[in-house]
Formats: C-alpha cells, sequence, structure tokens
C-alpha cells in the first residue's frame, strides 16, 4: 500500500459520517478520487461516483458505502445532558465509558457517555442490561441554555475517531471500519485499473445510508444501471473467543478477503473472482450465505432488471464497536482482485446464469 492511499484511508476514518450526514467524508472522496476518475458526481441522494472510461462495455459497479452507525440528539434536559437515538445497529452495553463527539454546525464538540459509579448501584441495577433510553451525552456545560448555544436536536454523534495500529503493524483498528474500509477499497480498485488498459466502464460509488436500510446502493444502481456489480463491505472476523465457527463460518484477519457465494451472488462474478485470485496469487478465503446479505449487494442485485452481482468482504474483529479491527493486507489485496476482476471483463463477457 503506497504512502498516498495509506494516508486517504487515514483521513476518511478521522472523518465523521454517519448515515444521511455523509458529506465530510464525501468531500474526501471526491478530492480523492477527482486524481485519476474520468468522471466525478454527486447524485441527489449524497452518493459520490466516479468513473473509468465511461464509454465502455460493460458496466461494472463498485458499492462501498461509507456512512457508519451514529447517534442523533433528541433531547436537551434542563441539566444539558443530551438524550439520544440511534442511527443503525448498536449494542448500547459498548456506549457505557465512550468519548465521543458532537458534529455541530459550530464545530466539534466533545461528550462522553457514563453511567453512576459501580459504588451507587443497586443489586437490582447492577444485574440490569443497560438500554439505549437510560443513557446520555454528557458535554460538560451548566444548564440547558449553556447546551443549546453549543448543541442542535438532529446533530449527530460519533464515537471519537482515528486509526492505532496493532503490535502486528499489518492490524489496525478504529471506529468505522464498517465500512470506510470497503469505500477505501471500491475507490483504490478504480485508480488501480485506471493504469491498466479497460474495456469495461468502471463506476466505483462511495454509498450512503446503508446502516439504515441499503439505501444509496438502490438509488445508485438504478442511476448507473450496470450490468455487473461488486459490493465491498466487512464481515466478522471468527478468530476470537466465543464465536462459533460452525455457525459463522472460518474466516480469519489477514488471511486475505471474503469471497461470499450464495443466493444473493452471480456464481459466473464468483467464479471469476476465484479465477483472478488464482491467477494473481491473491490469497483468499470463501464466505458461505443463503440469503439476501445485509450489504449493498442485495440492493444491486434486484435493481432494475437486476445486475450480476458480486460480495468482497473484509475480516472485521469487533464490528460496531469503537475497536473494529481489520488487517491492512486484507484491504491492498481486495483492491488489487477487484482491479483485476474489472480488467478482464469486455463486451463478450457473459454473466447469464
Amino acid at each position: 500500500m503506497d504512502s498516498a492511499s495509506l494516508e486517504f484511508l487515514q483521513r476518511i476514518l478521522e472523518t465523521p459520517s454517519p448515515s444521511g450526514y455523509e458529506k465530510p467524508v464525501q468531500d474526501l472522496v471526491r478530492e480523492y478520487a477527482a486524481g485519476f476518475a474520468d468522471e466525478v458526481t454527486t447524485d441527489l441522494h449524497g452518493n459520490v461516483i466516479a468513473c473509468k472510461n465511461p464509454g465502455g462495455a460493460p458496466r461494472v459497479m463498485l458499492a462501498g458505502h461509507c456512512d457508519q452507525i451514529g447517534l442523533l440528539v433528541q433531547h436537551i434536559d434542563d441539566q444539558g445532558f443530551l438524550y439520544v437515538q440511534p442511527i443503525g445497529g448498536w449494542d448500547p452495553q459498548i456506549l457505557v465509558g465512550q468519548q465521543m463527539v458532537v458534529w455541530t454546525d459550530k464545530g466539534p464538540i466533545v461528550g462522553i457517555i457514563s453511567r453512576k459509579p459501580i459504588h451507587l448501584l443497586t443489586e437490582e441495577e447492577r444485574k440490569q442490561v443497560v438500554k439505549m433510553k437510560d443513557l446520555w451525552v454528557d458535554i460538560g456545560v451548566r444548564d440547558k441554555a449553556e447546551a443549546a448555544e453549543l448543541v442542535r436536536v438532529g446533530d449527530p454523534i460519533t464515537f471519537d475517531l482515528g486509526i492505532k495500529r496493532m503490535h502486528n503493524d499489518s492490524l489496525a483498528f478504529a471506529p468505522a471500519m464498517d465500512n470506510k474500509t470497503g469505500l477505501w477499497v471500491a475507490m483504490e480498485a478504480l485508480r488501480r485499473a485506471s493504469g491498466r488498459k479497460l474495456n469495461c466502464a468502471l463506476y466505483a460509488v462511495s454509498t450512503v445510508q446503508e446502516e439504515i436500510g441499503l439505501r444509496g446502493a438502490q438509488t445508485s444502481t438504478f442511476g448507473i444501471d450496470p450490468q455487473v456489480g461488486i459490493a465491498i463491505d466487512v464481515t466478522h472476523a471468527t478468530d476470537c473467543p466465543t464465536i462459533d465457527k460452525k455457525q459463522e463460518g472460518d474466516v480469519s484477519l489477514g488471511k486475505g478477503p471474503v469471497i461470499y457465494r450464495g443466493p444473493n451472488m452471480n456464481h459466473k462474478v464468483v467464479e471469476r473472482l476465484i479465477a483472478a485470485a488464482g491467477a494473481h496469487e491473491i490469497p483468499y478465503q470463501l464466505g458461505a450465505v443463503s440469503r439476501p446479505t445485509g450489504t449493498d449487494a442485495n440492493a444491486m442485485q434486484i435493481a432494475r432488471a437486476g445486475v450480476a452481482t458480486g460480495l468482497i468482504s473484509i475480516p472485521n474483529r469487533y464490528m460496531h464497536s469503537p475497536v473494529e479491527m481489520i488487517s491492512l493486507d486484507d484491504i491492498d489485496q481486495a483492491a488489487d482482485l477487484i482491479a483485476y476482476f474489472a480488467g478482464e471483463i469486455n463486451s463478450g463477457s457473459v454473466f447469464t446464469p
């Protein structure tokens, strides 16, 4: 991974993009993609679409969603504490004790989520599972009036953002690896493919609002009308305690991207991905899912008259937490795999089952 690509990953991980509030990170995507794409556009939904060789055939679409889970300010009480709604799927237990940032029109405001100390919890309270409605964000103000000078109802909140490397330097953790890694792979695959001969028209899309219903993939796929689509998202790494591999599959960090098989995926797309991995000595893992996936691949497959769809997933430990962990090697290899896959498609390629 070259320094410019790594810097792009770091910048998008440090930039907020809760579902519906993706503009700050989309600004970075537009800036980065302008350096290698023939066209960079933004649709009315907020999807950023970068294209190489727009006159080629067939149209191939890569989708990596840029949005992350977050919170939304719902209420400011008389003491200036903020009560929130979830954006996306949360385990409220993860939020207790976390440093948060409220992203306001006036700039970021630091906050914390906590609860009364264990010394003050009753025996019954110690047994209770924390619920979202019982949590609040403390931004360190005196009262509601002071809070209202800084924060408005409807402001988004995220974990304190940033990336850290592990002892094994290829491993890194950050909030929003789901799915800024997929966004990174989509744009990086387009950049790498742009340096080679392309017959297809290749579109890389930074999609919005995946976490609340695959919404950006639905609208952008309709607009592009691709014949072939690859969604890039994260999947659960099962190489840690308490996860049953017999139920969830055998997926490890650092062993390559996961190529999924199942009814959400076009078999010819899958076999082409596997063949490209073999031909270019790219490590990969296989995953299986027997139903429509909870990824952009689901929306892409059934758009318009149907899209020949594949799903490439990045192994991720501790999903939807502030310490989502991935391997930088896995995302680097995923970008190469997709670039090679796209380079081998031409107008004579057949994907009809």
